[in-house]
């Protein structure tokens, strides 16, 4: 975002969303595993996010998913940890473990290699909150920083989407 975006009123998702979550006291949690904590580092980039950033889980590790987010265990033997059901149950861990009004999640795979079975670029993230739980799947381009930082960029989209926060 350059300066001239700033005068005109616009934005990044992440100061928009920490904003409506502010106006509305409400918090956020994540669940990352791709990102390794990206999202809450964007998040985290904004002043006044500590009223709204109640913490996050890197959850990079399969059985991490399992023990701290609580993703059902036979849902990652059975699927793997790239599945959009994960998504979602990491995001309603992240929630339901930090205590936040919404929760994200995300998983994927960044590259370069695919993972069991799943291309690089296939990203999962689900956004769990008052009104429930919803999932997205992106398929997004470019090298492992690209993607991660695609993969952010969406959480955050698509919870501004969540709150219903109109695109400037």
């Amino acid at each position: 975002m350059t300066g001239r975006d700033r005068e005109r009123g616009q934005g990044t998702s992440a100061e928009d969303v920490v904003r409506a979550l502010r106006e509305r006291g409400e918090t956020v949690a994540t669940a990352e595993s791709l990102t390794a904590g990206l999202v809450a580092v964007t998040l985290t980039e904004v002043p006044g996010s500590s009223a709204v950033l109640r913490g996050g889980l890197v959850v990079y590790a399969t059985d991490l998913k399992h023990s701290l987010a609580g993703v059902d265990g036979a849902l990652l033997a059975e699927h793997g940890a790239v599945h959009p059901e994960v998504a979602k149950q990491l995001a309603e861990g992240a929630r339901d473990r930090c205590g936040a009004t919404w929760g994200l999640g995300l998983t994927g795979v960044a590259g370069p290699a695919p993972q069991d079975g799943v291309s690089p670029g296939t990203v999962h993230i689900g956004v769990a909150g008052p009104p429930g739980s919803v999932t997205k799947t992106f398929t997004l381009s470019g090298d492992r920083r690209q993607v991660r930082e695609g993969a952010s960029a969406a959480a955050l989209d698509l919870l501004r989407e969540q709150l219903m926060i109109p695109i400037r």
